[in-house]
This record gives structure tokens, C-alpha cells and sequence, in this order.
């Protein structure tokens, strides 16, 4: 059983598809073991809380130093005994601690096709702003493990998405959302708990 922890900050759409992926066996041999949130007001707790999941606040507000919130941090994923974080919407910089303990067991899902509109500062609307005013044809989200970088991690999945005359920010990012984020990431946590991904040379390997 593949022990899955997910961290959040904000509504947990990506949450809510990971739910409903394991709640219908469209992913199978995975427990939801609990979600952590930055921000105590965030609607993924409450989705968690629906659902049976533990859900735990640990914000940087709360704390005299970064160091400090990076340890306690670290220490309440710890108790979660996860197999597999996921970052879903999680807008605090994973301490380089974390990536070094659970390397290669993070993944995170961007609401881009990196390269393209990622790395410091691409984040939420601004990547579908930036996407738009770029004026490209052709969007989607990618899920990637992470590492020390932003963004840099080696890829497993992405899905295109059109953009359609017209659009905005917010239609852009809920097409994104719908038909290539809420797919591609259950659909690469049910490939790491079927134990189908390696990793190797900073490449991503899927077995049939």
C-alpha cells in the first residue's frame, strides 16, 4: 500500500481528483494518509477532513525563522510515514532537507508543459497570464519529481491542452485543469504505487 501524503495551500482541486481517483479504484493499492496546508483557511483541509483524511496546518507565519518552520515542517511529514508527498498547489519552497530524505518520492503536478512557463515565479494565474500574453496555441500541466531546483525536476507525465481564441487567465486555467491536471496526476500516483516509475540518471522511466 502506497502511503500518500499531499500538501496544499489553497481550494485542493488536485486533492479532491486524488480522492476520487482512489475512492472509484481508478488508483489502487494508495491511502490518502494525510494532507498539510501553509494556510489554516485553505479549502483542501476541509475536503480532508470530508473525507476521513488527516489534515494538519504548519504555516511560516507561526515561526521565528525559516529554519525553525523547516524543521517542525519536516517533522509533521515525517509522522505520516509517507511513501509519496505530493505537492498540489503547495506554495512554500520544500526545505532542501526534505528533498534530500525523500528524494525521488516527491512529485509535484505544474500547470504548464515545462520547460515552457516554469521555474521562479510561475505559479497559479501567472503561468496562464504569461501563457496568453506569449500568445502560444497549445498549453497543459505537467507532473515532475522534484529536486532542488524550481521546477527542474526529471518529468513523468504531460498532457496538452488547446487554447482557444478568447480566452482568459481563468478559463485557460480551468481547462488546464480539467482535462490535464485532474487526469495526469492520479494517473502518475497509481503508475508509482503499481511501482512502474524509475528513476535513473535524471530520467524518468515508465514500465509497461
Amino acid at each position: 500500500m502506497l502511503n500518500v501524503v499531499v500538501l496544499v495551500s489553497g481550494g485542493g482541486t488536485n486533492l479532491q481528483a486524488l480522492i476520487d481517483a482512489v475512492d472509484s479504484g481508478a488508483v489502487v493499492n494508495t491511502k490518502l494518509a494525510g494532507v498539510i496546508s501553509n494556510n489554516r483557511n485553505a479549502y483542501a483541509l476541509q475536503r480532508a477532513a470530508d473525507n476521513g483524511i488527516p489534515g494538519i496546518c504548519i504555516s511560516p507565519k507561526d515561526f521565528v525563522s525559516r529554519d525553525e518552520f523547516n524543521e517542525k515542517f519536516l517533522e509533521a511529514v515525517d509522522t505520516l510515514s509517507p511513501d509519496l508527498i505530493v505537492l498540489a498547489g503547495f506554495l512554500v519552497v520544500i526545505p532542501p532537507a526534505m528533498i534530500e530524505k525523500y528524494r525521488n518520492r516527491i512529485i509535484n503536478i505544474h500547470p504548464s508543459l515545462i520547460p515552457s512557463f516554469c521555474g521562479t515565479g510561475y505559479y497559479g494565474l501567472k503561468v496562464h497570464e504569461a501563457a496568453l500574453k506569449r500568445g502560444v496555441k497549445v498549453a497543459g500541466a505537467t507532473v515532475h519529481f522534484v529536486d532542488e531546483g524550481t521546477d527542474t525536476g526529471p518529468i513523468i507525465l504531460q498532457k496538452a491542452v488547446e487554447v482557444v481564441q478568447g480566452d482568459t487567465p481563468e478559463v485557460l486555467q480551468r481547462r488546464v485543469m480539467e482535462q490535464a491536471e485532474w487526469k495526469i496526476l492520479p494517473q502518475a500516483v497509481g503508475l508509482i504505487a503499481a511501482g512502474r516509475v524509475k528513476v535513473a540518471d535524471g530520467r524518468v522511466f515508465i514500465r509497461e
